[in-house]
């Protein structure tokens, strides 16, 4: 007894599966373990159903594994080692082949803005997706599955990972709005703090998330034009429409990192703005003490011949004379400011 469960447990982490589905058109999808997986890959399957197996990257035989038992083609394994990895779907050698950067799932409630990858195979009867860290759209679809929605096909799985996907973006242009929102109200009402540093922020995490997640339009119109032949014109359909959500959804994310970039523009002018007040003010004490400086400095002199030295009103002609000076000099920089 104790040996069965012991070599259950082992195969169940045989190759890395973290879980797996069976589904047949109209019904809900029925999880299966790792040998029943490996059953159902290696026997008949009935003719409507199809398989959805997810597996981690990180398990050290998950890849040789999929190279004996699956029918992938190459180019899949290919990207798994690629350095520089764009979201895009293909196809390629009958399959469709989705490589989809996705937000890391960190278990806890905040957002999280770091991205992983997810790699998508999809052929007639059978849909692959490996990862190497946990992804909140996958998690998202898996609960899905467990809650009873039903799938006909194994593209119907990928678009609806693709809407979740969009769902979870969508969530975080509308955290940040709120944020940006906020710093904005303080912008209008001058109030200041460490607005521009918290923009810089968010605009650095909506360019990678932009960068990283936007679909590629050639891959995508290349798929749209030439699909699999397995694929029916509904599905193509289908796919075209969660495509452009998904494409929309982008767009508010660019439209979201151009506001963002006006704010800081605008947050800059007015420091800009303040900093030269600051110095119109500096000019203004510097030329309104010029005069007397001038004056103090000729008659600190330890020289002969300084005028009104003997006359009982000489003080009160020198504050006259520094008086008008100093007038002077204020209404030429009052002046200045008038002119900028």
């Amino acid at each position: 007894m104790n040996h069965s469960i012991v070599q259950n447990h082992q195969d169940s982490d045989l190759f890395g599966l973290l879980y797996g589905f069976s589904f047949r058109p109209g019904q809900p999808g029925l999880e299966i373990d790792s040998p029943t997986a490996l059953q159902r890959l290696q026997e008949p399957r009935a003719a409507d159903e199809f398989l959805w197996l997810h597996l981690n990257l990180a398990h050290a035989a998950c890849e040789r594994w999929m190279k004996s038992h699956l029918e992938l083609p190459d180019y899949f394994f290919e990207t798994l080692r690629e350095g520089s990895r764009s979201t895009r779907i293909e196809h390629v050698d009958g399959a469709l082949l989705a490589v989809v950067n996705d937000v890391v799932f960190d278990f806890g409630s905040r957002m999280s803005s770091d991205v992983a990858t997810l790699w998508v195979c999809a052929r007639g009867r059978l849909l692959v997706t490996a990862r190497a860290q946990p992804l909140r759209s996958v998690d998202t679809l898996r609960s899905s599955v467990k809650h009873g929605e039903s799938f006909n096909s194994p593209l119907e799985l990928l678009i609806h990972l693709l809407r979740d996907q969009g769902e979870i973006l969508t969530r975080i242009v509308r955290e940040t709005s709120i944020s940006v929102d906020r710093i904005e109200d303080q912008l209008l009402s001058s109030r200041l703090s460490a607005s521009r540093a918290d923009l810089g922020a968010m605009r650095r995490v909506l360019v990678r998330l932009q960068r990283l997640l936007a679909l590629e339009p050639g891959s995508l119109m290349r798929l749209l034009n030439r699909p699999p032949m397995w694929l029916t014109e509904d599905d193509v359909r289908v796919l075209r429409e969660a495509t452009e959500e998904f494409s929309l959804v982008i767009n508010d994310l660019t439209a979201l990192g151009e506001r963002i970039k006006l704010l800081q523009e605008e947050i800059a002018a007015k420091i800009n703005e303040q900093s030269n007040r600051t110095l119109f003010t500096l000019t203004v004490v510097t030329v309104l003490a010029l005069p007397i400086n001038i004056i103090a400095g000729f008659f600190g002199m330890n020289v002969g011949g300084i005028p009104f030295s003997g006359d009982p009103e000489g003080f009160w002609i020198l504050v006259v004379l520094v008086a008008s000076f100093t007038g002077l000099a204020g209404r030429w920089a009052f002046r200045k400011r008038d002119d900028y």
